[in-house]
């Protein structure tokens, strides 16, 4: 660490703290910390020395706060904690002293996820030529993005052929991603250009942009209304502001045995996010409050169904029919879109 980094480091613990020395020396503290611990576990932390107050932070809120006369020993439950890779910063104030140490951790699931399997509804034909990056259903329509360099475009398709409606193309510079409509408005991701494109619902007329910034690349997009969500092919689902589209948070997508990377596609589903997992014939039902997966569905079978040829590709694309409680399901370069209940194993 060098010396300038320690300087700044000390204006933030004051600015966070108020006026005191800063003591950079380790507070002494022990604990029963794992490398990796679950939702439903409690962390004991014991304050060695003497202090006249303790401020425990997490994600820059404080979670806990005791003074000199309270116990020594600290309980914090876990189960408010968001999954993944956790830091809280323990501060210590002793008459003008201050002090403070930093604990890493891993916090997983304490549920193994609910499995679920399907049952065709309905089957209806896809372009083979589409490399399928996003879907929504929306009045009746699919909207479609499909990706590759000079091949990128988006689509407002009609379902029972399979032929678009509408549909533009994107500039050769750009490699499609996913998509989500919101407040009459499409978003589509790019993939590693760090550029987000917004269309008029409508008329499909691009009518602005923004940039990521924080997060890796662009993969999949959904929304709740108030948020959207974006993966960029980590384990690390990010929060957008649905106004502005400024990554504002995120989250880190977790089962009860580690983290789940490759998330891809995203939809809204009754309060959940469901993910494809890019290469796996499944779904992820993810808790956006915490980043637990809460079940898995089981879409094996379904890519055996569709015509074999040299390209074609992996499982991707999830849209939800808010009437009938169905997903419309396809694949990179697929024949068809199957429509499928969902049912639990």
């Amino acid at each position: 660490m060098t010396m300038s980094f320690k300087i700044f480091q000390n204006i933030v613990l004051l600015f966070l703290v108020g006026c005191g020395n800063v003591d950079n020396s380790n507070l002494d503290i022990t604990s029963n910390k794992k490398n990796k611990m679950k939702l439903d576990e409690t962390f004991i932390l014991s304050i060695n020395e003497v202090f006249d107050s303790i401020k425990i932070h997490n994600r820059d809120k404080i979670i806990y706060e005791t003074k000199k006369n309270d116990s020594q020993s600290i309980h914090i439950e876990l189960d408010k904690f968001r999954l993944g890779k956790n830091n809280i910063k323990v501060i210590s104030y002793y008459k003008n002293n201050i002090k403070s140490k930093d604990i890493n951790f891993i916090i997983l699931n304490d549920q193994t996820p609910v499995l679920y399997t399907y049952k065709i509804i309905n089957t209806y034909p896809h372009k083979i030529n589409a490399y399928t990056q996003g879907l929504e259903f929306n009045e009746g329509y699919l909207y479609e993005s499909t990706g590759k360099y000079g091949k990128s475009k988006l689509k407002k398709v009609i379902l029972k052929t399979g032929d678009s409606f509408k549909e533009v193309s994107l500039s050769n510079k750009y490699f499609a991603e996913g998509l989500t409509i919101i407040d009459d408005k499409i978003i589509q991701l790019t993939w590693k250009e760090n550029i987000g494109l917004i269309y008029d619902l409508n008329t499909l007329e691009l009518i602005d942009d923004f940039q990521y910034n924080k997060s890796k690349e662009g993969w999949g997009l959904c929304n709740n209304k108030n948020k959207i969500f974006k993966s960029d092919g980590t384990e690390n689902i990010w929060i957008l502001d649905s106004i502005t589209f400024e990554e504002i948070d995120n989250f880190q997508v977790y089962t009860n045995k580690g983290k789940v990377n490759g998330l891809n596609e995203l939809e809204w589903v009754n309060g959940k996010i469901y993910a494809n997992r890019y290469g796996f014939n499944g779904v992820a039902i993810i808790n956006p409050d915490n980043g637990a997966v809460d079940g898995v569905i089981d879409l094996s079978g379904l890519r055996e169904k569709v015509l074999r040829h040299d390209n074609l590709d992996v499982l991707n694309g999830i849209a939800y029919n808010k009437v009938s409680k169905t997903l419309f399901v396809t694949g990179k370069m697929w024949n068809k879109i199957f429509e499928i209940e969902i049912l639990k194993k």
